[in-house]
């Protein structure tokens, strides 16, 4: 593993990242697991110190890494699992100016992240934003489509006023070059734990326990229960797929707000719950194609998954998918919203283990290229950068013009850190 520091500190001590996230522990989804990998790696492997800001939950959904500071929030209506915080207060703006971070890394384009920007440029300290999710299109999913030019020109306004934008793919940093040039567009993509998930997971003991018939292939769906992810896709396919051929295996692994629903419309499919580490492991390698319907993601780290346990892949044409399956080697690529399509794809694996078995190695063999020691080493890179960058090129909040590079009065090297309770909301 290459291992390196960032360029020095202006004051002869670790680099120090102040982290703001829209919720670091109040849900394990891919974006969250993610950061808590990159604050790990900063802080084992790059020798960083990381102060992470977020709205916190009485019970973290999973044991979480490095210095968490709650952040008042409250719970999404419609999205308990979910937080929002209103910005950034006085007294924790207090907390990230006595920290005196060389790096602040924004998580989301949303109040706290756009508050945290705005202090960072006050403060006159490098901007790094990764890009994690597609929150445009999922107001379709709620009746909030009228919104979205307006979530866009917002997104691009965040996104044009940070230094460096890590976008999650090629197609992705292409569009934010053209829709915010005044930012530094890297491509970051995302790694996979091959140690975890790999084929040798499968077990034919864990198939018969769940009732799947040993001849017939199964057809698995991992990620949260909430629409967005294409769930309403996935439920008409398997029906279609039924009535012209019989019963179908299927696999259902996650869990959410949606489960309910799901569970109603496919009585005859497992369901596990929401399982980690080598439970769920050895779930996915069990499975035989992965069906993701999904057009909302800006990367996918479940496709990933699923192709080191060398699953055959049908997943929905998206700038995400297309950077990971080549159709037709790896996998099927469909039309997003073509039923038809999926249930061609399905059909087709389904009556050619040959085919299935040959697009299971091929993606296989793709998913060894995304180790995540080379995936976080490059972020690091991103911050030496960043830290080096001339005061005059950093640039003020919204895009209204260049950064005030006169020099600003720091702290002391010395100076106290405020003293910060981390009391989770409520």
């Amino acid at each position: 593993m290459m291992t390196f520091r960032p360029a020095s500190s202006p004051y002869g001590r670790p680099t120090r990242v102040a982290l703001f996230s829209g919720n670091y522990a109040c849900t394990e989804d891919g974006a969250n697991k993610t950061l808590n990998r990159v604050v790990e790696h900063l802080q084992t492997q790059a020798g960083m110190e990381v102060r992470i800001y977020s709205p916190t939950t009485p019970v973290p959904a999973f044991p979480y890494v490095g210095d968490l500071i709650s952040v008042p929030s409250f719970r999404i209506p419609t999205r308990p699992d979910y937080r929002i915080a209103m910005g950034l207060p006085v007294s924790l703006q207090r907390d990230v100016r006595a920290f005196q971070p060389d790096i602040v890394h924004l998580s989301a384009p949303d109040l706290l992240g756009s508050a945290a920007l705005g202090l960072a440029r006050k403060m006159g300290v490098p901007v790094v934003s990764t890009l994690h999710t597609h929150f445009d299109t999922y107001l379709d999913y709620y009746g909030l489509g009228w919104l979205k030019p307006l979530l866009q020109s917002r997104l691009r306004a965040f996104y044009g006023s940070c230094d460096y934008v890590l976008a999650p793919n090629p197609v992705i940093a292409e569009q934010l070059r053209v829709e915010a040039p005044s930012a530094r567009v890297r491509v970051w993509a995302r790694g996979v734990d091959s140690a975890l998930f790999h084929p040798g997971r499968r077990s034919a003991a864990w198939r018969a326990l769940q009732g799947f018939p040993e001849d017939r292939p199964v057809v698995v769906f991992l990620g949260r229960a909430v629409m967005e992810k294409g769930l309403g896709v996935f439920v008409e396919a398997v029906r279609r797929l039924e009535q012209a051929r019989g019963p179908v295996s299927v696999l259902v692994i996650g869990d959410g707000p949606a489960l309910p629903w799901f569970k109603e419309q496919l009585p005859h499919a497992v369901f596990t719950g929401f399982i980690t580490g080598e439970t769920l492991a050895t779930a996915l390698a069990s499975a035989d194609i992965f069906l993701n319907p999904s057009s909302t993601e800006t990367f996918g780290n479940v496709n990933l998954e699923a192709m080191a346990c060398g699953l055959a892949m049908v997943c929905a044409d998206a700038p995400n998918t297309r950077a990971l399956v080549q159709n037709g080697r790896s996998g099927i690529l469909c039309s997003a919203q073509d039923i038809g399509a999926y249930c061609n794809a399905l059909e087709t694996l389904l009556d050619a283990p040959s085919l299935r078995a040959a697009m299971g190695r091929e993606a296989l063999n793709v998913s060894a290229s995304y180790q995540w020691s080379q995936i976080l080493d490059q972020i690091v890179g991103v911050y030496r950068e960043a830290v080096s960058m001339p005061r005059p090129e950093r640039r003020s909040p919204y895009g209204l013009g260049q950064f005030d590079p006169a020099p600003r009065f720091r702290e002391p090297a010395h100076a106290p850190l405020t003293a910060t309770v981390a009391k989770p909301n409520d």
